[in-house]
């Protein structure tokens, strides 16, 4: 599976643009992890309120210097042709997986995500219900926010702005904490991984 992050300009895919993409490779950890960051395609709009939450500025979204929208989509295709499984996987990943599948239509690229994903805050719900452990809940649903997620794997919360690096980096040592019982990226050894994890 292919752990994948984005920041974007807004909440419509169709209205707002990508910002920046990171990508792990779960089952190929030795590959490179992807990140970019790109200028928004010309005429995407840009909320106020998107951007208080991933820290980029408005006229961070139309610098040229980082790179046009365009290219930005094709070297992430290119990375995801290397990939030996394309499912993919994240915390919010019906969000990641329909700008990304916009995306790649609007560049002219003939591949888009299935509807089918993998999402973090399912794996990790089923963990505590599987280890007898009470859901974390706010206004009767479920409160299992990434940053939730984090603090359960032993992990620190997500900085301030947000990447998607960070995010994609975050997420797939998560997954790998629920899933094995074991920890993903080296950088992460100093955090203990909680008892109710080990295999």
């Amino acid at each position: 599976m292919l752990v994948i992050d984005v920041e974007t300009s807004g909440l419509d895919p169709k209205k707002y643009s990508i910002l920046s993409i990171g990508a792990i490779d779960f089952d190929q950890p030795e590959r490179a992890p992807f990140y970019r960051e790109c200028q928004i395609w010309e005429g995407a709009s840009v909320s106020k309120e998107a951007l208080a939450v991933n820290g980029f500025t408005e006229a961070e979204c139309t610098d040229p210097s980082r790179g046009l929208f365009e290219d930005t989509i094709r070297a992430f295709w290119h990375w995801i042709e290397q990939s030996n499984e394309v499912t993919i996987a994240g915390q919010n990943t019906s969000f990641d997986r329909d700008f990304i599948n916009n995306s790649f239509q609007r560049v002219g690229i003939h591949f888009q995500f299935a509807f089918r994903t993998l999402d973090l805050h399912t794996v990790a719900y089923i963990h505590h219900l599987e280890h007898g452990i009470p859901v974390p809940q706010k206004n009767k649903h479920s409160a299992l926010s990434l940053d939730a997620i984090l603090k359960y794997v032993g992990m620190p919360t997500e900085p301030r702005p947000h990447l998607a690096i960070n995010g994609a980096k975050l997420e797939a040592e998560a997954f790998s904490r629920l899933l094995r019982g074991q920890g993903f990226f080296e950088e992460y050894k100093q955090y203990a991984i909680p008892k109710q994890l080990k295999k």
